[in-house]
């Protein structure tokens, strides 16, 4: 039974408080990092596929939103999906199992991110966690004319933030010495034909 009192949801979350109804808060005040998200799904029976796993078009459905979601809420403004690296599936995922993304800008450009996305599976009954899947979206910060608008630059702020920067700036130069490289072919194909 109830006490009358509201309980506090936010109850051992260090510095976190409510704000009054109708109040505006900042991320920051919730603890949340503006190039980071995560998000948790419950994996149902409409996403399995013939052998009743999770369909793997699901799950890249849900990447792209998330990274959608990553990249907007740093950006500030609507961004588009330019580009999809390295989706790696290293294991299957079942339905009833808990996917988690964990999602950060590692790279920014003039109006471009790089956003990482790492998926964790959590089997719920048996309580195991498998890191099922990687990949990196390039995404493009546009303005209310739909055209490419100018982002924040990222400041990586520890270690493991400049890592990822860096990381994020290679993955950058060999996205464009492969699309060079495509261009050579595509122009050699045109000029046999």
């Amino acid at each position: 039974m109830g006490t009358g009192k509201p309980t506090d949801p936010v109850a051992g979350y260090p510095g976190v408080t409510l704000a009054r109804r109708g109040e505006a808060v900042s991320r920051e005040s919730l603890g949340l990092r503006a190039h980071q998200l995560e998000m948790t799904v419950l994996m149902t029976p409409d996403m399995a596929n013939f052998s009743g796993n999770v369909h793997g078009g699901a799950i890249l459905k849900l990447l792209d939103q998330v990274a959608y979601a990553c990249a907007a809420r740093y950006a500030g403004s609507y961004c588009v999906t330019l580009s999809v690296d390295q989706v790696t599936f290293l294991q299957p995922v079942h339905v009833g199992e808990l996917l988690t993304f964990l999602a950060s800008v590692n790279h920014t450009g003039r109006t471009s991110m790089e956003v990482g996305i790492k998926v964790v599976t959590e089997d719920i009954q048996g309580g195991t966690l498998r890191h099922t899947n990687s990949c990196f979206f390039t995404m493009v910060a546009m303005g209310p004319d739909r055209r490419p608008v100018a982002i924040p630059p990222l400041m990586p702020a520890n270690d493991e933030q400049r890592r990822r920067f860096r990381a994020g700036a290679a993955r950058r130069n060999l996205r464009a010495e492969m699309a060079r490289r495509l261009q050579a072919v595509a122009n050699e194909e045109h000029s046999d034909g």
